[in-house]
């Protein structure tokens, strides 16, 4: 029953906190913003006022499939923010922007998660197949090769929740500083970018709860033997 309960959890708290952001995101893009600039506009406003005017703003596919590239220097914002004037739309075009300003100042976990990035592939795509096997045999080897490389996942997600947490950061205070949006507006955007941080916090403590469970699954085989 425990299990049940807990495979409930890890499996309705994504799903709702997805509902929350984009209920959440889609409230917020029917509000206009106070200096009526698209997304586009307020993401170079806010590159150029840092002089990163290298960093080009491109129009992608999707909703909420924004982000920064940092191989080629291009803030990709979905369509509806690249174009919208709302307040959800500037807010998160000026936190994308926020990655590129973190790239150029060469902000410490930004290039710790970068350096992550081949390992928690690796961690992320051979973890479950060593565990599983390490659970199906009672192989104790199997199952701690696993657990470090679900490990290292998981480090990569613990090391996101600073960059991201730190880029809407950046873009509250530049939004207002630069006359994106007014005082008043703020409440607004930071309810669209705490949502959105919201669903890395949740797969962060989904992820270490995860990596217990298959901690005390080996704890339990050792003692076993």
């Amino acid at each position: 029953m425990t299990f049940l309960v807990y495979f409930v959890i890890i499996m309705l708290v994504p799903i709702g906190i997805q509902m929350y952001l984009k209920k959440t995101y889609s409230s917020h893009l029917k509000i206009q913003n106070s200096s009526g600039l698209t997304g586009a506009q307020a993401a170079r406003k806010v590159l150029d006022e840092n002089g990163l005017y290298n960093v080009s703003i491109e129009p992608v596919k999707g909703q909420l499939s924004d982000h920064y590239d940092p191989r080629d220097k291009v803030v990709r914002l979905s369509e509806d923010n690249y174009y919208g004037t709302s307040i959800a739309s500037v807010s998160v075009a000026t936190h994308e922007v926020g990655h590129a300003i973190q790239d150029a100042e060469d902000y410490s976990f930004l290039r710790f998660r970068h350096a992550l990035v081949p390992v928690a592939n690796a961690g992320s795509n051979l973890s479950f197949f060593f565990i599983l096997g390490g659970l199906l045999f009672q192989a104790t080897g199997m199952m701690l090769i696993g657990i470090i490389f679900f490990a290292a996942a998981v480090l990569f997600q613990l090391v996101t929740l600073p960059v991201e947490f730190n880029a809407s950061s950046r873009a509250l205070n530049v939004m207002v500083g630069s006359g994106i949006i007014r005082n008043d507006e703020e409440g607004g955007a930071k309810k669209v970018l705490n949502a959105a941080a919201l669903t890395y916090v949740a797969a962060t403590v989904i992820a270490v709860l995860e990596l217990l469970r298959f901690v005390l699954a080996f704890v339990g085989m050792r003692s076993e033997d």
